[in-house]
């Protein structure tokens, strides 16, 4: 990972910074740059901590970039993010990053804030015949839920690990895929979280004949 000297960076000021669920949160500055839908952005409060990545959830067409993040209480940088208050300075790098080409009809696979280049994408209209596949441990960390169903109905697909049966899916995302009925193997797939949920899902995608050219993934580290 590159240090802040090796990164070009503005500093903005936070818009708002409101959580969404224990320990999540959507901060929101100022677009000085544009982006394209599934693109990342280094965030930092300081060079002496090292920038970390996060992919923006808001659309491209939108005036704020909208970031969703969730608090470790074990890193260096979210707990710093957490307490930021409107008009305090933040460092934002210039957008990058190749997860943005989305073919017609794909399947989108995420984990916790692994949702958000999904978001953006979704909101700038550039996804049609979506299936939206998301995993989180309580019905409180489905991000933008309200707005998926709305859009997506039934093809906006909850699996939650941590949840008491009834109308979610009860179980982790590999967990769904592995038993998944209506898995078209001709379809394309998009996959984003953490590295042991790309690969753990990617494998069995694979597994159930999807070729690897029609898998691709964004890892958060």
């Amino acid at each position: 990972m590159k240090s802040w000297n090796e990164i070009p960076y503005d500093i903005q000021r936070v818009i708002s910074n409101t959580a969404v669920a224990p320990g999540a949160y959507i901060l929101k500055f100022k677009k000085n740059y544009p982006f394209i839908a599934g693109q990342v952005l280094a965030l930092g409060v300081s060079k002496e901590i090292e920038p970390r990545y996060y992919s923006i959830a808001s659309p491209e067409n939108d005036e704020l970039i909208s970031i969703l993040y969730t608090e470790r209480v074990e890193g260096k940088l979210t707990p710093m993010l957490s307490l930021l208050k409107p008009g305090e300075n933040i460092m934002v790098s210039k957008p990058f990053g190749t997860f943005t080409h989305v073919k017609p009809s794909p399947v989108f696979i995420a984990a916790g804030t692994g949702i958000a280049p999904f978001m953006s994408m979704l909101l700038t209209g550039k996804a049609s015949g979506v299936t939206l596949i998301h995993g989180a441990p309580y019905p409180e960390y489905f991000y933008y839920s309200d707005t998926l169903i709305s859009r997506l109905g039934e093809n906006y697909i909850r699996c939650c690990s941590r949840c008491q049966p009834g109308c979610l899916f009860v179980g982790r995302v590999t967990d769904f895929v592995k038993q998944w009925n209506d898995l078209d193997v001709n379809r394309p797939y998009y996959l984003c979280g953490s590295a042991e949920m790309v690969v753990e899902t990617r494998d069995i995608l694979i597994s159930r004949g999807v070729p690897v050219s029609n898998i691709n993934s964004e890892i958060y580290f």
